[in-house]
């Protein structure tokens, strides 16, 4: 049975020694690289020109063009293209002189399997990195620049001059506020306006990764410094270096990290795990969390020492219903990006469903809201969202249980209305996408015709006219 495996990128080995590139080629092949080999730098040169490829491995020593020579053609006209030398007895002098003039790393004579593709998935994992982030820079650059975060409120343009102030610097910032309000948003305009915009941006959820795990994540591990770690990796600081590093609910941090953590602002290095040697790396840092800090440093679950080193650039982002004026701008926003991506030609919100979305209190903030109009967008029949379309989870009247049989038949309730909820929504968009044929909506969705139309009369759906 033959094994597909997805193609890693092209390798040149530039070798004099038969079995070398021989070698090369039977360890990398299987492993999803194409493989080409030349017998002499001036041969390797030669194909360079002629085609692209994303790794050149050559040999130190060589009769005619040697592998300083190939690295200083490689950079001179393929300058993409990453350089491992590979050195005998005695040549690491020369290796080292050869990492001063760009090569990526070198391999020592003997080497094993694992060691070649070590060094080799390390170097083509990096330069996939960067161009991931360049294509991603191309891609986005205007849609993280601060006019591109909606507000017109005092408190919003507080938080755009402050954003302004500190994307200029290398400063360390603590961002605060309660879900919903836009701190990974925040996070980006400051890392796209800075002078490290052409660096790495990383993202790490504190609140998603498990306690066993977070320290090998952000640090990186040596092969074998514990059960699975079959290979050394990175880690995401080391990844970051340069760049920007963004620690969303950084209070979820373990105390052990919270230490690691602290090494690398203070010193800009840290240890692997299992590793002995320290590593540097620049990453900016900007973290962000909707938890009270200040109060978990009191009660001990929070390193005051960190607090301190992250609290240097405080951003603290208002809640929605803190800055309701900015409720219309931000609504018709959500719903030119819902409209054109359901294709639906829904274009304006009527008065009162504005007013139902101005009186409401918003305990999800813009993420809310956002999915408010999304929901809307799906049911609406026309080109104008009505109030009926506007489905909030209201809270203000609610009556508080006030026995555990009261509070199991809220539950119950509130569960039912969710369900309607989605229900009446997942008919609406098989009925749009099937122009309201029922026969095809009910195909659509894998339900028997009598069913689905049962399911359309219960919710009492209609098609209305603009």
């Amino acid at each position: 049975m033959t094994t597909i495996v997805t193609d890693k990128g092209r390798v040149l080995v530039i070798d004099d020694e038969e079995i070398i590139r021989t070698s090369c080629k039977k360890i990398l092949t299987p492993e999803g690289y194409t493989v080409e080999t030349a017998e002499s730098g001036r041969d390797g040169l030669k194909m360079l020109r002629k085609g692209h490829f994303d790794l050149v491995l050559t040999d130190l020593k060589m009769p005619d063009t040697d592998g300083i020579g190939v690295l200083k053609g490689v950079k001179e006209n393929r300058p993409d293209t990453e350089v491992i030398i590979i050195t005998g007895y005695g040549t690491v002098s020369t290796a080292l002189e050869a990492l001063r003039h760009g090569a990526y790393d070198y391999l020592e004579k003997p080497f094993t399997p694992d060691q070649l593709l070590n060094v080799v998935g390390r170097c083509l994992e990096r330069k996939h990195l960067l161009m991931e982030n360049l294509r991603l820079r191309q891609e986005i650059p205007s849609h993280y620049r601060m006019e591109n975060i909606i507000g017109v409120s005092a408190a919003m343009q507080k938080v755009f001059h402050l954003i302004g102030t500190v994307s200029a610097t290398g400063t360390t910032v603590l961002i605060t506020g309660e879900s919903g309000t836009g701190k990974e948003l925040a996070a980006r305009a400051i890392h796209y306006n800075s002078p490290r915009r052409d660096e790495p941006f990383i993202i790490v959820d504190c609140g998603t990764i498990p306690d066993n795990l977070i320290e090998s994540e952000l640090f990186g591990h040596t092969k074998g410094s514990f059960t699975g770690a079959t290979e050394s990796r990175r880690g995401l600081v080391e990844i970051a270096d340069k760049g920007s590093l963004f620690l969303d609910e950084i209070g979820n941090l373990n105390m052990p990290v919270q230490a690691k953590l602290l090494r690398v602002l203070q010193e800009k290095e840290f240890r692997p795990v299992g590793g002995r040697d320290p590593v540097r790396a620049d990453a900016r840092i900007i973290a962000a969390t909707n938890r009270d800090i200040a109060s978990m440093v009191k009660e001990g679950t929070f390193r005051e020492d960190l607090f301190y080193r992250l609290n240097i650039f405080p951003i603290r982002l208002p809640s929605l219903r803190e800055r309701k004026e900015d409720i219309p701008a931000l609504a018709s926003h959500f719903l030119n990006k819902y409209s054109k991506e359901s294709c639906r030609n829904v274009s304006y919100i009527s008065a009162e469903a504005m007013k139902r979305l101005i009186l409401y209190d918003w305990p999800g903030n813009a993420r809310e809201l956002e999915n408010v109009i999304h929901r809307a967008v799906i049911l609406c029949r026309g080109r104008t969202l009505r109030p009926e379309q506007i489905i909030l989870t209201e809270q203000k009247d609610q009556h508080i249980p006030k026995t555990s049989e009261e509070l199991k038949e809220m539950k119950k309730e509130l569960r039912s209305r969710s369900v309607e909820e989605i229900e009446r929504a997942f008919l609406i968009e098989a009925l749009n996408r099937n122009k309201w044929n029922i026969t095809k909506a009910a195909e659509d969705v894998g339900m028997q015709r009598t069913n689905f139309h049962a399911l359309v009369k219960r919710h009492r759906i209609t098609r209305a006219k603009d």
